[in-house]
């Protein structure tokens, strides 16, 4: 007897109709009409069943400190590390622990079970660290939780920089972070590139570096970021974040660019809630957008995920954990608004990110394990839509969280009684 049924699901890919079989967390068969006995059966009702939500991109050990000690008045990337800077001092174990077990609620209650998050090691106490690797051991029943070592105050600038991103390696971080756009010239960033990934091949730890997060288009350390993979065979393992400074280049460098990145193997993540938030903000009119060169990284064949980045934090004062109002600003900002480009953008907060991530195991697929989120949506680009409704969440065959439908209850003189904000199936024309 299987453990769980699902049938008459949507997938992604434009399956319809689908049954998806699960047993010992892992998913047996899928195919159409399947009918065998199991202990739970869910009729999907040709909602969409997508692998869950992942977040390539993210600072947890900041997450729901909006206020603390104050707010970012002007808005800006740089108020924001100020304001960070300020709040550190206060920072305990306990309340940094807390605020990112509350954010990984909303996480799993929005069907996003696996984040990569960029940890502060810039200060010697290395606290931030110590409270997201208890919060990773915590919720690694629920949720996978990547932790990248991220100097946010610069590894060269800071003293004692590049020993404290060592120790907190040592105590089990997974990923080598940087943030070259920060140290004090560009001769500076280009060396602290060099040096972090020289450190990752020599641990045999993957990359993920804040790269040209400026409105400065001779901010170039993604160029010196893919030599450097290429130099020391790191294909597959690193990732340029931001890269909000292509925006701003010409196309002539930008043509030369793209390639190398592509031949490079290195992948993209775009924060598109936060990059149109902090960048331009030097413009007057015209303004510019700040979000990197997306569509045209895709058609190169550069994977291209979506993050969130921050959620109530001294950067951005919103946020609740979805990553469909993530990839719903990503299709605005990058114009992606044909049907396959808003397809794209949905793989962009899915199937790519788990690819950023290095997921084992992710997909909907027979061996894989059964994790995914039914939605209240009938295709991708309804749920972008609607930001749809996670009606139910499972993690490896087991249910994490669901949601009742959405629906307006209406009374309105010759009209239905309700509306769930989906136009009715075109019969003809």
């Amino acid at each position: 007897m299987l453990d769980l049924l699902i049938t008459h699901a949507s997938l992604p890919d434009g399956r319809c109709d689908m049954s998806v079989a699960v047993q010992g967390g892992c998913i047996v068969e899928v195919a159409p009409g399947l009918h065998a006995p199991a202990h739970e059966t869910v009729h999907a009702q040709g909602q969409l069943l997508s692998p869950p939500f992942c977040d390539p991109h993210f600072h947890m050990d900041a997450t729901l400190s909006y206020g603390l000690p104050r707010v970012n008045h002007s808005g800006t990337l740089l108020e924001g590390i100020a304001l960070w800077g300020e709040l550190k001092p206060m920072l305990t174990e306990e309340a940094l622990v807390e605020r990112a077990l509350t954010y990984c609620d909303w996480a799993v209650a929005k069907g996003l079970l696996a984040i990569r998050s960029h940890v502060d090691t810039s200060d010697p106490s290395l606290l931030p660290v110590r409270a997201m690797l208890e919060v990773k051991n915590r919720v690694a029943p629920y949720l996978d939780l990547q932790l990248v070592a991220f100097p946010q105050d610069g590894v060269l600038r800071t003293p004692g920089g590049l020993d404290n991103l060592q120790r907190a390696l040592d105590l089990g971080v997974d990923v080598v972070g940087g943030i070259p756009h920060f140290e004090r010239t560009m001769g500076e960033g280009a060396a602290s590139v060099k040096l972090l990934c020289e450190l990752a091949a020599e641990r045999g730890l993957p990359v993920d570096m804040h790269c040209d997060e400026s409105d400065d288009p001779l901010s170039r350390h993604i160029e010196t970021l893919a030599l450097e993979t290429q130099r020391l065979g790191l294909q597959g393992r690193v990732n340029g974040s931001h890269l909000t400074s292509m925006h701003s280049m010409d196309n002539y460098y930008v043509s030369k660019l793209i390639p190398l990145i592509a031949e490079s193997g290195v992948s993209a993540v775009a924060n598109p809630l936060i990059n149109i938030t902090l960048q331009g903000r030097h413009d007057t009119y015209p303004k510019r957008r700040g979000m990197t060169r997306v569509p045209e990284l895709m058609a190169a064949g550069v994977t291209v995920a979506f993050g969130h980045d921050c959620v109530m934090d001294p950067w951005y004062s919103l946020g609740s954990g979805d990553m469909l109002e993530v990839a719903h600003m990503g299709l605005h900002v990058a114009q992606m608004t044909s049907q396959a480009g808003m397809r794209q953008c949905f793989d962009a907060v899915t199937v790519n990110a788990a690819r950023v991530m290095g997921l084992d195991g992710y997909g909907i697929d027979v061996g894989r394990d059964a994790s995914f989120v039914l939605l209240q949506a009938r295709d991708p680009v309804e749920a972008i839509r609607l930001r749809a409704t996670r009606l139910k969440v499972w993690r490896k065959g087991l249910l994490l969280a669901q949601t009742a439908p959405c629906a307006a209850q209406l009374s309105l003189p010759g009209r239905t009684g309700s509306t769930a904000f989906m136009p009715a199936k075109a019969a003809g024309g």
